[in-house]
């Protein structure tokens, strides 16, 4: 962030840097506006109304903010939709064109409907989010007419000079040096190397590929080298600190053994061909790779415990289970009991998901574990865990006592009626309208053919609506998802799903990847009426890594804690946006923030505004 274009909207500071610029600063400043409302759907506008400053030698360090003063300007904020709902689907405006192929070729292999992850992440330090998109292959004998890769996307996020703020993402993947051969899977990021540039990590059916960011817009593919280029099949994977030694470590989930040629032909009781179940194949070990300093890795899975237990991992999620301190790792399993992995504080792992309430339904049932998340919902300031899954089982909602130990109140919080009828896979905890409180979105799709869709020829007859759960602040959710839009009433094959502030305008929006169809990109219409607390957190070494594992506490007068963390896991197959972003309601006091660094340390910041991104850096509160 350091001598950065930076951009002052509503009050709020947000990078915005055009490419190639490296100089002067730029704000806009002013009050909030929404422009009214419809009974519960939003009403917004896409022009801003602006004042622009123009600074220069703006630094952003030691938690503080560019230090730009508004001067009494004003601005109205807005985001136009076509129609109302909490989200509009921008997927044509911004240019995020790209398709998803699963290879399908009617002999239904399994593969098929088990993709894509995405990925949200800043690969050039621009300060505005990317995105890397995967990409599957031919599974059988056959050919494409055009090469199938997995893409990288640039968010040129630019403002024009009325104020009006676009998202452009261009397909830069050719002058990346990104280059993917196997069958994709999924994503995940984190600067493994701490040079201050975020790394990518690519999950398969086949070899996995390391891309370092060599922090000049290219990527060199270094996973050999590296000692992680997995083969088999791997769907979620996550970069965490587990040693607390500043370097991060690599968690990578493995799925099933399963071969093409080895592969019997599974029916249905009508005796139609379908999909086979996962229970068909036996699950493949998971691996743990600790990161050696020099830009490589030791597998340490036996060493840290974890080589006797596993089952067929598709999410895996990253936290402090139990307050202690240190990382844990939760994975959710697909027909077999999920696993909580407690960090036992001396390179070690204990899986305790079964005594801590965590690995089964409320009725003792190993379900379909796919998309996973940690989030503290009920503001008790731990991590509670929500997973997804299959059809006519019902999502499942672990609810932490702030030991690591869970109780499963699906059904009491309203979350497991509503989601029978629906396979989940890409899911978050996120508090969409800035309340103060996380709400849950679900991307859903079946594995098994919906019989009505195949009546009408559906070409994809996967299909399914997303869902979204809004939180009362009373340890229930309701269903709201006739609020969120036009773009939750389409049916897709959803898998994975990234969160993040695609426009930096204060709320999450999301990057939805559907199996054997097109990428959908929704931006929230609605956070932006309550303010908002956001946050980067950065090492105070020379590289500035951000922090993943830190977690945050933002202390408020007379009002609940907020807890959050700094995470790029969670979800299906995907990686989220790393920043930290609270909402805060109507309230405009300025909050204290407390950080727990990942390596224990503790430092509270008091006068860190709200309705803009800041930079906290480790070792600088007063």
């Amino acid at each position: 962030m350091y001598g950065k274009r930076t951009v002052v909207k509503c009050g709020r500071t947000i990078p915005c840097r055009k490419k190639g610029s490296n100089n002067n600063v730029v704000s806009q400043t002013g009050q909030r506006g929404i422009g009214g409302t419809d009974g519960n759907h939003p009403r917004v506008w896409l022009r801003l109304s602006v004042a622009i400053l123009v600074c220069t030698n703006t630094t952003l360090a030691c938690g503080t903010d560019s230090n730009v003063t508004s001067g009494g300007a004003t601005v109205s904020r807005s985001i136009e939709a076509r129609s109302s709902g909490w989200f509009i689907d921008a997927t044509l405006e911004t240019g995020l064109d790209f398709t998803h192929v699963n290879g399908m070729t009617g002999e239904f292999y399994y593969p098929e409907i088990i993709a894509p992850g995405v990925a949200l992440f800043d690969y050039d330090n621009d300060e505005d989010l990317d995105v890397f998109l995967v990409q599957g292959q031919p599974l059988g004998p056959g050919k494409v007419s055009t090469p199938l890769r997995s893409r990288l996307f640039r968010n040129d996020l630019t403002f024009e000079p009325d104020g009006t703020r676009i998202v452009r993402f261009v397909d830069v993947t050719d002058m990346s040096g990104i280059r993917t051969t196997a069958y994709g899977m999924g994503a995940s990021v984190g600067d493994y190397n701490n040079d201050g540039w975020v790394d990518l990590y690519v999950t398969a059916l086949g070899r996995n590929q390391l891309y370092r960011n060599q922090g000049d817009g290219t990527f060199r593919e270094l996973a050999e080298h590296a000692g992680v280029d997995d083969s088999g099949w791997s769907v979620s994977a996550a970069f965490l600190d587990f040693d607390r030694d500043g370097w991060l470590d690599l968690y990578v989930g493995h799925y099933l053994n399963w071969d093409r040629d080895a592969s019997p032909p599974c029916f249905a009781a009508s005796g139609k061909r379908v999909y086979c179940a996962p229970q068909s194949y036996f699950a493949q070990q998971s691996q743990l790779y600790h990161n050696d300093r020099g830009g490589t890795f030791t597998n340490v899975t036996a060493a840290a415990g974890m080589a006797a237990q596993f089952g067929p991992a598709l999410g895996v999620t990253t936290a402090d289970f139990n307050g202690d301190g240190w990382v844990d790792l939760y994975v959710a399993n697909d027909g077999h009991p999920n696993q909580l992995w407690i960090n036992q504080r001396d390179g070690t792992f204990k899986d305790v998901g079964l005594l801590s309430g965590a690995a089964f339904s409320e009725y003792g049932k190993a379900k379909a574990g796919m998309g996973v998340d940690a989030g503290d919902f009920d503001n008790d300031g731990d991590e509670d865990v929500f997973v997804t899954n299959l059809t006519g089982e019902g999502h499942d909602l672990y609810v932490n006592d702030g030991s690591g130990t869970f109780e499963t109140r699906s059904a009491v919080a309203g979350l497991a009626y509503t989601t029978l009828p629906y396979t989940g896979f890409g899911t978050a905890w996120l508090d969409i309208d800035n309340d103060g409180w996380l709400d849950l979105i679900t991307v859903n799709g079946t594995v098994q053919r919906i019989d009505a869709l195949v009546r009408a020829n559906d070409p994809t007859p996967l299909r399914q609506r997303k869902q979204i759960f809004r939180n009362t602040g009373h340890g229930r959710f309701e269903d709201v998802t006739g609020l969120a839009g036009p773009v939750f009433d389409g049916l897709d094959v959803g898998r994975g799903a990234a969160f993040g502030d695609i426009d930096n305008d204060g709320d999450t929006d999301i990057i939805v990847g559907n199996n054997n169809g097109a990428t959908r990109v929704l931006l929230n219409a609605i956070g932006s009426r309550n303010h908002w607390l956001g946050l980067k957190l950065v090492t105070a070494k020379r590289s500035g890594r951000d922090m993943l594992g830190a977690r945050v506490a933002v202390l408020r007068d007379a009002q609940p804690t907020l807890s959050r963390r700094a995470r790029a896991d969670g979800s299906y197959a995907s990686a989220n946006d790393s920043r930290v972003l609270v909402g805060l309601g109507a309230s405009t006091v300025v909050p204290r923030v407390r950080v727990l660094w990942p390596d224990g340390r503790v430092e509270e910041w008091s006068q860190v505004p709200i309705d803009r991104y800041t930079t906290l850096v480790q070792g600088s509160s007063k």
